[in-house]
């Protein structure tokens, strides 16, 4: 039998990189083929993603797997974040530079956007959780300012459909990613008019919204002349990085909740239909489109990206490796400083170790005073975190919760897992780290005829991957930890 070939783009906030998937007999495997660097541009006071630039590293990665890997993969597909887009012209070309959604436009966005469409309503119309920077009060903020680009869009294309264009032409908004934008109708690949109307959107900027695994069509000649690819086809992936991390979880049955944890630590469950209700609103959960029409009922947790803010400025003084990081970390009291990782102060301060001194400070506690106080401070706090997520969770299904499956890159930080595991009073299976990777390919296969369902993709996925266990233990004081922690959260 022979193996078939699969090139992933998988783009995250901080990085991205091109994986080749070779499915071979039930097992897939996976070969990094180019890695790269994202970051915020920060320009006149806004941030914004180089997406050109994004573009040439994927065409990189292209070119590298066929030219010295000497591979033609049979297709490609791109995942990336959510929320964001870019503005296409009448004549197809990109109206600036993206914004990120970190920029302090939105800051007063949702107060605003409720004066014309209350919340309850906002929330039972689109069953997402509320976040200033969703892509309706990006949106919203562009109609407000009467945002010149606005007035020479044609069309709105999410991140990784941008990409698609640019590889293919072709102007589709994919699922998956869409439902991230607060405008579709729960558990629908519709667009809701009704938020379209009440924020001043033109509905006719959105594109068709496909399902994931839809063939879009090939890369264009020119791509081909740059990179010396075929004409093979582009995917339409669950494009959102979530979605296709969660279609790679290697689990059986119902009762199990997941951890996509990155710069985001994303925690919920797969539901069968969309969970909304006052109760899911007042938690702040979300209901994002999955594969195979499964609803990602989850939380979005401030996650890795407080830990990676702080070693960014670390670094300027000395440079410390992860592992470094962690080691010290153990070494420090536990539980002697507690955040709230989703607090507004962290969503982008300019110095991040500041930031959560001045929390701590603010919130009656000793101020940590070296990086080992605080790194133990962000770990312990998103372990709590978890805790906490995992009790809104089972309250919404009413059962309980037997697993934690722990996914993508934080699966690697073995002292995470345990806490999580020592937290919840749960096992925590981590692993794949490369579960968006995977899940981008495994849907590649599917499209293409290779692969036949969610539930052999898992299969694959268990018979291709290092799973690593971790059982609870009781050696720390969690119950004290938690009613303290729980004194500092907001929802």
């Amino acid at each position: 039998m022979k193996k078939h070939y699969f090139l992933a783009f998988d783009l995250g906030a901080s990085s991205g990189r091109a994986m080749l998937g070779a499915l071979h007999r039930e097992t897939l495997e996976l070969t990094e083929v180019h890695r790269f660097q994202n970051q915020m541009l920060q320009l006149h006071g806004h941030f914004y993603w180089n997406i050109f630039s994004l573009f040439d590293e994927l065409k990189t990665g292209l070119s590298k797997c066929v030219r010295e890997l000497g591979i033609q993969p049979e297709s490609i597909g791109i995942d990336t974040w959510g929320v964001d887009y870019a503005l296409i012209t009448r004549e197809g070309n990109l109206a600036g530079l993206p914004y990120a959604y970190r920029d302090p436009r939105t800051n007063s966005a949702m107060e605003n956007f409720f004066k014309r469409l209350s919340k309850k309503e906002t929330y039972l119309l689109s069953g997402i959780q509320f976040m200033q920077f969703n892509t309706l009060f990006q949106l919203f903020s562009s109609v407000a300012e009467n945002h010149s680009y606005l007035k020479i869009a044609r069309s709105v294309l999410f991140t990784p459909d941008t990409l698609n264009y640019l590889f293919t032409g072709i102007r589709k908004n994919e699922y998956t990613i869409a439902s991230t934008s607060q405008l579709l109708k729960p558990g629908q690949p519709a667009w809701e008019l009704r938020l379209f109307k009440a924020a001043g959107i033109p509905v006719e900027l959105m594109e068709e919204v496909v399902l994931p695994g839809t063939v879009l069509g090939p890369i264009t000649p020119e791509v081909c002349r740059e990179t010396g690819s075929d004409r093979i086809p582009c995917i339409a992936v669950a494009s959102h990085d979530t979605a296709s991390a969660i279609a790679s979880v290697p689990a059986e049955g119902e009762n199990w909740a997941y951890i996509s944890s990155g710069t985001w630590s994303l925690m919920g469950v797969e539901s069968p239909v969309p969970l909304v209700s006052e109760q899911t609103l007042e938690m702040n959960f979300t209901n994002e489109g999955g594969v195979d029409d499964t609803t990602r009922f989850l939380k979005n947790i401030m996650g890795m990206w407080l830990i990676q803010e702080c070693k960014k400025r670390w670094d300027q003084e000395e440079t410390l490796s992860w592992n470094e990081i962690v080691e010290m970390s153990r070494s420090a009291k536990p539980f002697a400083f507690l955040i709230d990782p989703d607090d507004d102060a962290f969503l982008n301060p300019p110095d991040m170790p500041e930031a959560i001194v001045a929390f701590c400070r603010r919130t009656g506690q000793e101020a940590p005073a070296t990086k080992a106080e605080i790194a133990r401070c962000i770990y312990d706090s998103l372990a709590l975190k978890y805790k906490y997520t995992l009790e809104q969770i089972e309250t919404v299904l009413g059962r309980r919760i037997e697993k934690i499956h722990v996914i993508g890159g934080g699966a690697n930080n073995r002292f995470l897992c345990q806490l999580t595991a020592d937290a919840t009073g749960l096992p925590v299976a981590a692993g794949p780290t490369e579960a968006t990777a995977i899940g981008n390919i495994l849907m590649q296969a599917r499209a293409l005829g290779y692969v036949e369902s969610l539930k052999e993709m898992r299969h694959i996925v268990a018979r291709s991957s290092e799973v690593l266990r971790f059982l609870p233990s009781r050696l720390l004081d969690w119950d004290e930890a938690y009613r303290r922690f729980k004194t500092f959260v907001k929802s």
